[in-house]
């Protein structure tokens, strides 16, 4: 995979003049005007006053050379500011030359040793060769440090990164859920970069017909503001798949982030000057783990909707057998989510209820026509017939380990006990009762009062709340009862998206 980003800026080297004498500030700086390091010119900084100099040494970090009058405020400021430096400031890497007006006021040798003292000059040997000679040794050895220095951070960093890279993976390949997976995924880039905006995408279609793509946002994190997906971005995203390329446009990385199933992520990073070699590294060696993790994920994904759209045709099937309306289980199925959501369920829980909500009366299919299909009230013995389907529903999923046909078999042999007890087919009453049966116990009336049947007209809101109120505590569970009239508006915009 390539990396492409905007070459870094020439930035000149920082010179620090401390010096009481304004003339000798304006006298270096003119002579070394001309100055070129690297192909790097000389930028100036300036202080009057040993004060003043801390003051700047502190707030600047990358200062390569300070020439540093010894005798200013006093006659060892210079040694001071120097001492300073190296012992307080902690600045070992800064090049330092002392210049004094005041010959044979060398300091000692334990002084230069002590404080990595670059070199000492009296001010009247400093003419224009000897200061070129002097300013080139000193940031010679600056760059030199600093190239080993770099060379350790780097290779400090790699190691850290690498340890910050094991450790999301782990965290990572713990997910199940796709959005799980991309939201954890996301967290972990941003942390192994240090940002704070940041999104996920996949591609969700693309038209040979008019050449447009459409981007799927997995996973985002902080306000990447305006249109998330505009037309500049939609660009940089084709170009990224087209070209199988990451790249920096101004401050937006869009990482291109390809997998075994030809369903590539690509990532945007917001607030990015540039993507350094190790960043890259890291990224690779991350995402390289991650893409398998991704695979799977993207494989449990399609399993998971595939069983989800199988449950619910079988629930249309059922639902159109006993001529109930086709988007009654769909209908059910929403409401049973927004009922977990509110109660706080796991998301995963929550998803599993509503893909397994649809097959609460698969039972009916062994019920006979006679009975399930009969306008006017059942007899005894039909009735007990009719009861019959939870537990041929149970008979029909039980014994499966998947999650959702599992939750699906609680469900088609509970959901006909009632709160009180008095239900059918254990007489379990409560807590005995498992939530997702509870919860689809409540979608299912509500959805039945709300719609018409061929023994009824469809009840206006009013009239369903009422009703619910009072079966809460005695056929249905108050609490869940309690959720749905709260958010009875969702649950209504629910009806209208599933019309009969």
């Amino acid at each position: 995979m390539a990396f492409l980003s905007a070459a870094p800026k020439v930035a000149p080297w920082k010179v620090l003049l401390v010096d009481d004498e304004p003339d000798v500030h304006d006298i270096t700086k003119l002579t070394l005007s001309r100055f070129r390091l690297d192909g790097r010119p000389l930028t100036f900084l300036h202080a009057y006053s040993g004060p003043e100099a801390k003051e700047v040494l502190a707030r600047e970090k990358d200062i390569a050379l300070v020439f540093l009058d010894v005798v200013m405020e006093r006659e060892d400021s210079g040694l001071e500011i120097a001492r300073w430096m190296r012992q307080d400031l902690g600045n070992q890497f800064t090049r330092i030359v002392l210049r004094t007006g005041q010959p044979g006021q060398a300091p000692e040798e334990r002084v230069i040793v002590d404080y990595d003292i670059n070199d000492y000059k009296e001010k009247t040997e400093l003419d224009r060769t000897k200061l070129f000679t002097t300013t080139f040794a000193a940031l010679r050895a600056y760059r030199d440090i600093m190239k080993v220095e770099e060379a350790r951070r780097t290779q400090a960093n790699y190691r850290e990164g690498l340890e910050r890279v094991i450790a999301a993976s782990a965290h990572i390949f713990k997910q199940r859920n796709l959005k799980d997976f991309a939201s954890g995924l996301l967290q972990q880039v941003v942390a192994l970069l240090r940002l704070e905006q940041s999104m996920l995408l996949r591609v969700a279609g693309a038209s040979l017909i008019t050449g447009e793509s459409r981007y799927e946002i997995l996973a985002q994190i902080g306000d990447l503001g305006g249109e998330i997906i505009g037309p500049e971005l939609v660009a940089q995203l084709d170009e990224a798949r087209a070209n199988r390329i990451s790249k920096l446009h101004g401050d937006t990385y869009v990482g291109y982030f390809p997998n075994s199933s030809g369903k590539a992520s690509l990532l945007v990073l917001r607030g990015v000057e540039e993507i350094s070699e190790i960043d890259a590294q890291l990224l690779e060696v991350f995402c390289s783990g991650v893409a398998i993790a991704f695979d799977n994920i993207l494989l449990n994904q399609e399993i998971t909707d595939t069983q989800a759209e199988l449950i619910l045709r079988l629930g249309d099937v059922v639902e159109s057998r006993s001529n109930e309306a086709g988007n009654h289980v769909r209908r059910m199925a929403q409401v049973c989510q927004l009922l977990a959501r509110e109660a706080g369920l796991p998301e995963d829980e929550t998803a599993v209820l509503m893909h397994a909500a649809p097959m609460h009366d698969i039972g009916k299919i062994a019920t006979p026509d006679s009975v399930l299909l009969k306008p006017g009230k059942l007899t005894p013995e039909e009735w007990e017939i009719m009861k019959q389907h939870p537990a041929v529903g149970l008979s029909i999923l039980q014994g499966s380990q998947r999650p959702i046909l599992k939750a699906a078999a609680v469900i088609a042999h509970q959901h006909h006990e009632k709160y009180d007890g008095s239900g059918y087919p254990q007489g379990l009453s409560g807590e005995q009762i498992h939530p997702y049966a509870r919860i689809v116990a409540v979608a299912d009336v509500f959805d039945a009062l709300s719609h018409k049947r061929c023994y009824k007209d469809a009840w206006p809101v009013e009239k369903v709340t009422e009703y619910l109120r009072e079966a809460a505590g005695h056929h249905l569970d108050p609490r869940f009862v309690d959720l749905l009239i709260k958010n009875i508006d969702q649950a209504v915009q629910i009806n209208r998206n599933w019309p009969d």
